[in-house]
C-alpha cells in the first residue's frame, strides 16, 4: 500500500473544452480568435463549429491539411526581405488584429514578431501556399538549411507541437545537436505528410 501512495497517478486525459469528453492522443483543436489561444476538442464539437458562423465566429476549427508547393520555393533573397533572423520560423494573418504575425521558437517558447506587409508581398507575394493559407488556423512553416529553404503550409497546432518538442531539448544559443535532430525528424514527417499544392486543388 506504501509503495502504491508513493507512485505518481496517471495523468488524467485531456477533455474536451466543450462537452467534457475524454479526449484520445490526436484529437482536434479549435482557435479562439478573441483570446488567441488553443483548445482541445472532440470530433463532434469540431466539426460544429467547422460552419460559418458558428459561435459568433470566436472559433475556428483547425484544419487537417499538410501542403507543399514543389514548384515554387523560397530563396535567400525572400529570407533576407521577411527579416527573419533565426533559422525557424512560422508565419499567420490574425484576422481580428488584421495583421502578419512570424513566431520564433526558443528555448523559452516562441517569441511573436509582426511582419511589414510590404514585406510579405516581396517575399511571399507570388506565393501559391501564402495565397492558400486561412488566417488564424493555418500557418507557413519556414526552416533555413545550408540547403534550401523549406515551406510548408500546416495546421496552426502543430507549430505550437514544434515549440513544446524544442523547448524540451534546446540546449545553448541555437538549441544544440539535439534540437538540430528534432528539427530534421520533424520536417521529415512533414515533408512525407504533406500534399502537392496542386493535388490539393485539383482534388
Amino acid at each position: 500500500m506504501l509503495r502504491r501512495l508513493r507512485e505518481p497517478a496517471p495523468p488524467r486525459p485531456e477533455r474536451c473544452a466543450f462537452c467534457g469528453r475524454d479526449l484520445p492522443a490526436g484529437h482536434r483543436h479549435l482557435v479562439d480568435v478573441e483570446e488567441r489561444a488553443l483548445a482541445c476538442t472532440c470530433t463532434a464539437c469540431s466539426l460544429l463549429f467547422q460552419q460559418p458562423g458558428a459561435a459568433g465566429g470566436r472559433f475556428r476549427t483547425v484544419p487537417d491539411r499538410y501542403l507543399a508547393d514543389p514548384e515554387s520555393g523560397l530563396d535567400e533573397r525572400a529570407w533576407s526581405v521577411l527579416g527573419i533572423p533565426v533559422g525557424t520560423a512560422f508565419l499567420f494573418r490574425n484576422a481580428a488584429l488584421d495583421r502578419l504575425l512570424a513566431f520564433y521558437p526558443g528555448p523559452a517558447g516562441a517569441t511573436e514578431s509582426e511582419v511589414d506587409e510590404e514585406a510579405w508581398e516581396r517575399a511571399l507575394g507570388a506565393s501559391r501556399l501564402a495565397a492558400a493559407l486561412e488566417p488564424d488556423v493555418e500557418a507557413l512553416l519556414l526552416r533555413r538549411t545550408d540547403r534550401n529553404v523549406a515551406c510548408f503550409l500546416v495546421p496552426i497546432d502543430v507549430c505550437y507541437e514544434l515549440v513544446g518538442r524544442l523547448r524540451k531539448c534546446w540546449h545553448g544559443f541555437d538549441g544544440g545537436a539535439e534540437a538540430r535532430a528534432e528539427l530534421d525528424a520533424f520536417f521529415g514527417r512533414l515533408a512525407a505528410r504533406a500534399r502537392p499544392l496542386r493535388a490539393e486543388v485539383t482534388a
